[in-house]
């Protein structure tokens, strides 16, 4: 109910003081996690990223540029103002290894999953079954898939 609410005042409400909340996207790259967030017209000095193993937390703001004195708007849908957006994550992060790129108003992380949930690829030694068709238990290898 409440991002309803946020969502008409955003429509109506003074351009400056508007509430807003960039887009984001979490895909699952296989050893890592990729998150991207749309933040047109932000500079990363507006930005603050903190990351925790179960979670990512974006805050910021998109500052006005203009003087209310000075210019009469007659039509804006920019959103202006402060955001923070906080997105649990679906699997554990290694957050001292993420990778951040900012470019053209996408912030791109990279965030390597921890060890225990990442694929695994078991060998299964076949050559230890006899040809009867006897079973027997097998000797398996895991190694990391890459």
């Amino acid at each position: 109910m409440d991002q309803v609410f946020d969502e008409l005042s955003a429509q109506t409400g003074d351009p400056s003081t508007t509430a807003w909340s960039p887009a984001v996207e979490l895909i699952d790259a296989g050893d890592n996690l990729i998150f991207r967030a749309q933040l047109p017209g932000i500079s990363t000095q507006d930005l603050d990223v903190q990351v925790t193993r179960d979670a990512i937390s974006l805050s910021g703001e998109r500052k006005y540029l203009h003087d209310s004195n000075n210019v009469n708007s007659l039509h804006s849908e920019f959103r202006y103002g402060k955001f923070q957006r906080v997105l649990n994550l679906p699997f554990p992060v290694q957050n001292e290894k993420v990778q951040a790129d900012y470019r053209d108003g996408i912030l791109t992380l990279t965030l390597p999953k921890v060890e225990s949930v990442r694929n695994r690829v078991v060998k299964i030694n076949l050559g230890e079954l006899s040809a009867s068709g006897e079973s027997k238990t097998l000797n398996t290898s895991s190694t990391t898939a890459e």
